[in-house]
């Protein structure tokens, strides 16, 4: 089993956010201005530049200032940890999973004897 990854925690946590997710679903298009972001959302500048934050912290998204434009942009190479937790407990439950299968199936062979 994994040792504990706070790095993990982070990436979950930016990804549990509805708004977040759709922030990165635009920035996933290419690069945008946080004013673009605001847009579909609702939200205030303020309550955005949060959200942005937490993507930030979490490595999602990388912000670049020109002038009074900030940019941002999605940095997809930050899930790759995400995802290798997600194939390991994908491995380990089709492990599981077969190994309850033989199981039954032994189980079944055996009745009917």
């Amino acid at each position: 089993m994994a040792k504990h990854d706070p790095h993990l925690d982070l990436l979950f946590h930016a990804l549990s956010d509805p708004t977040r997710r759709m922030m990165l679903n635009r920035l996933a298009k290419g690069p945008a201005p946080v004013t673009e972001l605001a847009g579909p959302s609702g939200f205030k500048l303020p309550t955005i530049l949060r959200h942005l934050s937490v993507l930030e912290e979490a490595g999602l998204v990388s912000t670049q200032k020109d002038g009074r434009v900030r940019s941002c942009a999605f940095q997809p190479k930050a899930l790759q940890p995400m995802t290798d937790w997600m194939d390991d407990q994908r491995k380990l439950w089709e492990g599981r999973l077969d190994r309850l299968d033989d199981y039954v199936t032994k189980l079944m062979k055996e009745r009917e004897k």
